[in-house]
């Protein structure tokens, strides 16, 4: 922890633009900016001193780039963590109360009094505050009162998870806190995935905050979730000629909860029929051999969601080979086969009863035609709504951008890079 003062002169100095570069600021003046307006602002929204000891932390939002609802099954997937984040200025204050605000939001304070789940809390950033924090004190770590002020660049239904990153943010503060640096980042998505899904209620995989936490492009395995195996994976897009870009539909994911719930609870009613509790335990074929009597007993959506996840489970481990070989060839075939297999099989382009509404599969039309055969696209993170995911040659981005944005709207079109950080501490 240094002084307020000490960091303002690390950034006037330039000490900080290495901890900047590292998270892919392409522009460091405005990095510089950022930190300086974040700074002003903690100070005057928590009547901060100059002698104030604080940190500067940052975790980025996450890209699915295969394994699409295979996390909560104990599959496998692809992600990366990207270059667009949630910077905080941290600090102890002394209380028993968490205070966190995010610009543009209102103020949200947490008493540390009780750290059990509240009911009036769920599907509210006050859940996932209680539940990181609980998350440390249940490792045994003496948790207290602090500041936070973050700025954030996901956006909430982004579909590149702010939630995930909200939640590793906090993570990296209570570590640096509170646990000594002694949390590694595979800890804190653990961390992240239980205030989730205990505390703001919404059953998802682990995915998400291991992306954001670990950093770069890997590939997880979640045979054991207690446990994951995870794998860095050599990605270099650019080099390889292509982009990658997330295309917002213009549809928010509020209100969607029973429809992201539908998706496990589908799956592993599959799983039960045959007396497994994942479908990662279950054999494909039993699922083929059954087909009759298990389209009976769990319903014929909940049997194509099912082989949508043993499809996508090994093409995660497909495309993450691909890459590293830099066979761009096969990679974008397996990502087209990925998003045709969430649309027909899984199902969450549109939700259900939607007729008038269907931003998603709107958004995949308009970056199919934009594409005009080249490079690929799919449905991104969660689905139902937020954002697609295109992989596009820089020789026509420019051109694509253009096509995309004159039918979703102007800055539907989002360029993006794989940030080789994850959850970090810039400065303290």
């Amino acid at each position: 922890m240094q002084k307020l003062a000490d960091v303002r002169r690390a950034l006037g100095s330039g000490e900080l633009d290495k901890g900047l570069k590292g998270t892919l600021c392409s522009d460091l003046e405005a990095g510089r900016q950022r930190v300086a307006g974040l700074l002003d602002h903690f100070q005057r929204t928590f009547g901060a001193g100059e002698d104030t000891l604080v940190a500067l932390c940052s975790a980025p939002g996450r890209t699915e780039i295969c394994g699409n609802h295979t996390d909560h099954q104990h599959g496998r997937v692809l992600a990366g963590a990207v270059n667009l984040d949630f910077l905080a200025c941290a600090a102890l204050n002394g209380t028993n109360t968490i205070r966190f605000q995010s610009e543009g939001w209102p103020m949200v304070e947490v008493e540390l009094d009780t750290l059990e789940p509240k009911e009036e809390e769920k599907e509210s950033t006050a859940a996932l505050v209680r539940g990181m924090a609980a998350q440390a004190a249940k490792m045994g770590y003496e948790v207290a009162g602090f500041d936070v002020y973050a700025t954030s660049q996901v956006l909430p239904g982004s579909g590149l998870s702010s939630s995930a990153a909200c939640e590793v943010l906090l993570g990296v503060v209570e570590n640096h806190l509170f646990c000594k640096d002694e949390l590694g980042a595979v800890t804190i998505a653990q961390m992240g995935q239980k205030a989730e899904n205990v505390y703001f209620g919404k059953p998802s995989g682990l995915m998400d905050q291991t992306a954001s936490s670990v950093g770069g492009a890997v590939a997880i395995d979640f045979a054991d979730p207690a446990a994951p195996v995870v794998r860095s994976v050599s990605v270099d897009l650019a080099g390889l000629g292509y982009a990658l870009c997330i295309i917002d539909s213009g549809a928010s994911h509020a209100d969607l909860t029973s429809e992201y719930a539908a998706v496990p609870q589908e799956m592993c009613a599959v799983a039960a029929y045959f007396g497994k509790q994942v479908l990662r335990e279950v054999d494909e074929e039993q699922v083929v051999d059954a087909m009759p009597q298990l389209r009976k007993a769990v319903g014929d959506r909940a049997v194509l969601r099912a082989l949508h996840f043993f499809a996508d489970d090994r093409r995660s481990e497909q495309e993450a080979d691909a890459l590293e070989k830099g066979d761009m060839e096969t990679f974008l075939a397996l990502v087209r086969a990925s998003g045709r297999s969430s649309w027909e099989l899984l199902q969450d382009i549109t939700p259900a009863g939607a007729v008038a509404e269907q931003s998603m599969a709107v958004a995949l039309t308009v970056a199919e035609r934009a594409l005009n055969g080249k490079g690929a696209c799919r449905v991104h993170g969660g689905g139902f709504a937020g954002t697609i995911q295109a992989f596009v040659p820089l020789s026509t981005l420019e051109d694509f951008r253009k096509q995309v944005e004159k039918s979703l709207g102007e800055g539907s079109c989002h360029v993006l890079s794989i940030r080789p950080v994850g959850g970090t501490v810039l400065w303290s």
